[in-house]
């Protein structure tokens, strides 16, 4: 699950990181008061959207007046707002955040996330904040900083040493780094979050003349199986950044992510979704989506999954891939049919069905009359729901 920067910005006080005076507007005339509110005569008007490049977007503007903060925010809010982590969809802004401005002298990137490789956080950083770090892992690697923290979720002194060296700062910053860095990790441990990333983090200039470093953005992903622990994060979910798919996906309880692909895949299991996905990748096509009805499947998320394939204009074909262990195939089968039925699907649909009773699901899908293909193992399954959708 994704937050927005003011909710992650919020975190961030909770645990004493220290953030800009801010405030949320919905609309120009509330920007506007925001504005007053802080006081100053610099304010950043930033869109509040689940994605990335937000300022090459235009979804960031700087207002040297309230007059501009009203302009600026009017500008934004009801926009949509495409970068290249919305897709050429995009995603309407409902909301900015109005943040106080002040000098900056010099941008890094900064993060805490897991390394799944060797099952520990890594921080990662660069002296080169403010771009996409894909951008810059990308044109120059050099300047990529990463090491792995230690286990129960701290790190070392000559870690953020090594890491002041690394960002050109003075040895007098040490103890502020070290410090964010300590807050970050009680942060990702205590809220079971998954990604904390700060770009930029920056050393800026305050009305007094002290310089000193301060996170001027904030994303954070968490682990949506602990939700369940985090009652607190569950409120802060933004359900219009997802996209409409998706939304149906979540009411169901069913796993779903989009991709660019042409062949609906409706699987139950996390792992033979995945392989499905493989296969079908394997064979020459590629899969429209990652859908996982549970291991519990049953007719009520079967009509969901179908639904939400349907109305994908880009789904051509359906491959369904299930696994009869807690319910037995026939049933399973009863159940596709009676939902292909319901909801007219007219789409090629080629069914694997593997387990308890497996025979007797495809004499149910034999006998149901609509033009639904069995096949026997995966391999085969992906070659008839690529042929049936026109091929590669």
């Amino acid at each position: 699950m994704d937050i927005h920067e003011y909710q992650a910005k919020d975190l961030f006080r909770f645990f004493g990181i220290q953030t800009l005076k801010a405030g949320l507007a919905l609309s120009a005339d509330q920007a506007e008061s925001v504005a007053r509110k802080i006081g100053g005569n610099l304010w950043a008007i930033k869109a509040q959207v689940h994605a990335g490049g937000r300022g090459k977007a235009g979804g960031i503007k700087l207002a040297k007046s309230l007059s501009e903060v009203r302009t600026a925010a009017a500008g934004i809010i009801g926009k949509t707002l495409v970068t290249p982590q919305t897709g050429k969809q995009g995603k309407v802004v409902h909301q900015v955040l109005v943040e106080q401005g002040l000098k900056i002298e010099k941008e890094f990137y900064l993060a805490l996330l897991f390394n799944r490789d060797k099952a520990r956080l890594s921080l990662v950083a660069s002296p080169e904040g403010g771009v996409a770090i894909e951008e810059i892992a990308a044109k120059s690697p050099d300047k990529i900083f990463q090491t792995d923290l230690s286990f129960f979720f701290t790190y070392l002194n000559f870690q953020v040493w090594e890491l002041l060296k690394f960002l050109r700062l003075s040895s007098s910053y040490f103890s502020a780094l070290q410090d964010i860095i300590q807050k970050l990790c009680q942060l990702m441990q205590q809220r079971e979050a998954t990604l904390i990333e700060i770009n930029p983090y920056a050393l800026v200039t305050g009305d007094e003349g002290v310089s000193s470093l301060i996170p001027l953005d904030a994303k954070m992903s968490f682990d949506d199986n602990a939700l369940f622990r985090q009652k607190e994060l569950q409120a802060l979910r933004d359900l219009r950044e997802l996209p409409p798919a998706e939304q149906k996906a979540l009411d169901h309880d069913l796993s779903f992510v989009e991709l660019d692909g042409h062949i609906g895949c409706l699987v139950n299991g996390a792992g033979l979704a995945m392989a499905t996905m493989d296969i079908v990748q394997l064979k020459g096509a590629k899969p429209a989506n990652f859908l996982d009805v549970g291991g519990g499947v049953n007719a009520e998320k079967v009509d969901a999954a179908f639904r939400i394939l349907k109305e994908d204009p880009s789904v051509k074909g359906i491959l369904v891939n299930i696994f009869g262990g807690i319910v037995k195939c026939d049933l399973i089968a009863e159940g596709l049919v009676r939902a292909i039925r319901r909801l007219h699907i007219h789409l090629p649909v080629v069914v694997r069905l593997e387990g308890t009773r497996a025979k007797e699901a495809k004499e149910v899908l034999s006998h149901s009359g609509l033009d639904v293909h069995f096949a026997s193992d995966l391999s085969s399954a992906a070659e008839k729901i690529i042929t049936l959708t026109g091929g590669k």
